[in-house]
């Protein structure tokens, strides 16, 4: 099929779907929580509600049979307090009393309906996936899958609106957004078919390659049950117990203890569909593909010591990243992929098995064809209305798009609709708004809870008369949905996998060897860490023998990290051919969405001088500029602080600029030391982390103080805070320094 680019058709699509953004010399930090700034004392003159931030989008305005209402949005209504039946209260800061001191009457209806509904908020979160972060978007189709997918969205220039939701999958809703852990990366399409759902994942394999182990190894990677602990990890026994026991997992656990497994941010994380799903063109023949996400900033990572870190200073990192990014109009964007493969009886490629899903396909064995883009340029008005009540499914098909037999993808189809069942209180959960389809719909089903729909007619079944008839079925020629007539091999039931399940250890190898050593070190220090966290002995000696039979140097410097002989493989090791497209170091990418802290001096006006130029290159490159100063509000200069010493962490920022070496102020502990000794840890953690670090004028004091020499690598020292920042700038698009981590010897 033709890769090509966008076209003019494209570009044009895009624009008109996303908009632009307003200009701004010099745009507020983002994050305000209103739509307007409040007011000091209580208003108490009557106002209609505020309208949502200028970054917030709301599920379109459509009944519940995909119909467009013209109504302007969903948001409350009206001055005054109300009921929810639309009557105005007088007061809600007292229930009704038998005078001022007596018990309270039972009839006071409006105290009854405000704790009864306050006592009925939550729904029961997801059993995976339950922390979660959703914003809105548009895809638009490049035109070139037609020769393998009829699909209307995949249409030259076709404008497509999109929900995205991002997701850890081990932890609760109330966990961090750092922790080691796969990440979800699921997609509604509101086609013009219907509504198509691609759900997947940051890694493109998964742990089992049936389904009926998934509560297995979700039981495995949850809290103990006993205590309920530890929240959001793999580290500890019950998940290493069973992933050493289950071999099949192996290729996925190496993926988890890579950087993989800690991104930087949503907006630099890959996406996977990780099965093998059936596309079909227009005269009905039919291709194998899978479904990837390119991130057009590239794919990297945080540092482990990083995420830590934010798992307390700042759980909620990934979610502020992504929200922060639109509000400044850095709209994060995606090219949807897909590897093409024959669809041949064996269903396989290259001798590997197509329908094994802790299998790749290699990029270099199958290029990665762009077919579109995925742009996200609003943020949700309501978390829980659109984030929370988000239901997805598999099973949502359009038309050119059909599934496979592999058994995860199948016990997946059963699974999602029984667990909205579960937690959306009923079979009606594609009516709440931002699941509702922007196609018609008229499907016969009736009733249910929570129904929203008014259906007229009497006939709700087929066939009928008193209905006219309707609704009646499409053909194929009418855009019906039909499943591709594949054949299933006459065979006799039986609980087993195929022979080629049965490799579970060269494809892991292959992860591995396709690593930079930067990036291998990385890997070995997260089994040593993870394993070191396990209490059980034979557990750590069980995982060993599974990383013997990936790789020698693996094993060895995990062992060794654990006081444990490493032991010899069982079998010999496969010949592998690194695959230089699963390692996230070797490219340059763009820089658009970082955050780049400058410290200052607020006793220093002249310091402060050339800080509002900086800001605007910063702004002006796409970037956020965040002034660290030892007291918010205004400094001299015209320079607003956004942080100060006390609320600043190295963490927070992708780069560090100095403008000064402030020394301690009033509220730091130590006060005998020439400079601020939280500034001086900012400093040492951007080092460690490899993060590139500049200074300019008597600021070098604060990198001396911090034990950085002005020589190293990563580390821009100059006089004019323009060619300082240039130079930085131009180190990022690395993402890091990597040179400053220490690698494996081998």
């Amino acid at each position: 099929m033709d890769s090509t680019k966008p076209t003019r058709v494209v570009r044009e699509a895009l624009e008109r779907a996303v908009g632009k953004v307003a200009d701004s010399a010099a745009p507020p930090a983002p994050g305000a929580p209103a739509g307007a700034p409040p007011a000091l004392d209580e208003p108490t003159e009557p106002r209609e509600p505020l309208p949502p931030k200028p970054d917030q989008a709301a599920p379109e305005t459509r009944t519940a049979t995909g119909a467009e209402t013209g109504a302007p949005g969903r948001e409350q209504q009206g001055a005054f307090l109300t009921t929810s039946t639309g009557t105005r209260l007088r007061d809600t800061d007292h229930s009704l009393k038998a005078g001022a001191r007596g018990p309270t009457l039972l009839q006071d209806h409006h105290l009854r309906e405000k704790i009864t509904h306050f006592d009925h908020e939550r729904i029961p979160e997801r059993v995976v996936h339950a922390r979660g972060a959703g914003v809105h978007g548009v895809f638009v189709g490049y035109g070139n899958a037609e020769q393998v997918c009829k699909s209307a969205f995949l249409r030259e220039g076709e404008s497509t609106p999109v929900f995205v939701r991002f997701s850890t999958v081990v932890g609760s809703r109330g966990s961090a957004d750092t922790v080691r852990d796969t990440r979800g990366f699921a997609t509604k399409f509101y086609t013009s078919e219907g509504n198509f759902d691609l759900v997947g994942n940051n890694i493109p394999v998964f742990f089992i390659q049936d389904g009926i182990k998934f509560p297995d190894i979700i039981h495995a990677a949850k809290p103990h049950p006993d205590r309920e602990i530890p929240q959001a990890q793999s580290a500890h026994d019950t998940f290493w117990d069973f992933v050493s026991l289950h071999t099949e997992a192996t290729h996925h656990v190496l993926w988890s203890m890579s950087d993989r497994a800690v991104p930087r941010s949503y907006r630099t994380m890959e996406g996977f569909g990780v099965h093998t799903f059936r596309l079909v063109n227009a005269e009905g023949a039919t291709s194998l593909v899978k479904f990837h996400w390119k991130p057009r900033l590239g794919v990297h990572s945080l540092a482990w010591e990083e995420a830590q870190l934010l798992s307390g200073v700042d759980p909620d990192f990934h979610r502020r990243d992504l929200f922060d990014a639109i509000e400044s109009g850095a709209f994060p964007q995606w090219e949807l992929g897909i590897q093409v493969f024959p669809d041949t009886p064996e269903q396989t490629f290259e001798g590997i098995d197509l329908l094994d899903p802790t299998k790749i396909v290699p990029e270099e064995l199958a290029p990665v064809q762009p077919v579109g883009v995925l742009t996200l340029n609003r943020n949700t008005t309501n978390y829980f209305a659109e984030t929370e009540q988000v239901a997805f499914h598999v099973g949502h098909l359009v038309p050119g798009i059909d599934v496979t037999d592999d058994p995860l993808l199948h016990a997946r189809l059963f699974s999602y609709i029984d667990t909205q069942l579960s937690r959306l209180g009923g079979p009606n959960f594609n009516q709440i708004p931002v699941n509702r389809p922007h196609a018609p719909v008229n499907d016969m089903l009736r009733d249910g809870a929570h129904q929203h729909a008014v259906h007229s007619g009497i006939a709700p079944y087929k066939p009928n008369s008193l209905d006219g008839g309707c609704p009646f079925h499409a053909g194929a020629d009418m855009g019906a949905y039909v499943e591709v007539a594949a054949p299933v091999a006459a065979a006799v039931k039986e609980r087993k996998s195929p022979a080629s399940f049965d490799d579970h250890f060269s494809q892991p190898r292959l992860f591995y060897r396709s690593l930079e050593p930067v990036e291998r070190e990385h890997v070995i220090r997260a089994f040593t860490f993870e394993l070191g966290k396990c209490y059980e002995q034979v557990i750590k000696e069980r995982q060993l023998q599974v990383l013997a039979n990936v790789d020698t140097e693996l094993c060895a410097a995990v062992a060794e990290g654990l006081g444990l002989p490493a032991p010899e493989p069982t079998a010999a090791l496969p010949e592998v051919t690194p695959s230089p497209a699963l390692s996230q170091l070797g490219k340059r990418w763009p820089t658009d969405g970082r955050a780049i802290g400058i410290v200052v001096d607020a006793t220093d006006p002249a310091g402060l001088d050339g800080v509002p130029a900086l800001q605007q290159a910063i702004t002006e490159a796409g970037m956020t500029p965040l002034v660290i100063a030892a007291r918010g509000g205004t400094l001299p200069s015209e320079v607003t602080a956004q942080r100060t010493f006390l609320t600043a962490r190295s963490v927070e920022y992708d780069a560090l600029l100095l403008a000064a070496a402030p020394p301690p102020a009033p509220d730091a502990v130590v006060r005998r030391a020439a400079v601020d000794p939280r500034v001086v840890v900012m400093l040492q953690e951007a080092y460690r982390h490899a993060k590139a670090i500049g200074a300019w004028g008597t600021a070098a004091t604060a990198l001396t103080e911090a034990g950085i020499g002005l020589d190293e690598v990563g580390v821009v020292v100059g006089t004019d805070p323009a060619e300082v920042f240039t130079q930085v700038r131009d180190l990022l698009a690395n993402h890091r320094v990597w040179e400053r981590f220490p690698v494996p010897t081998t």
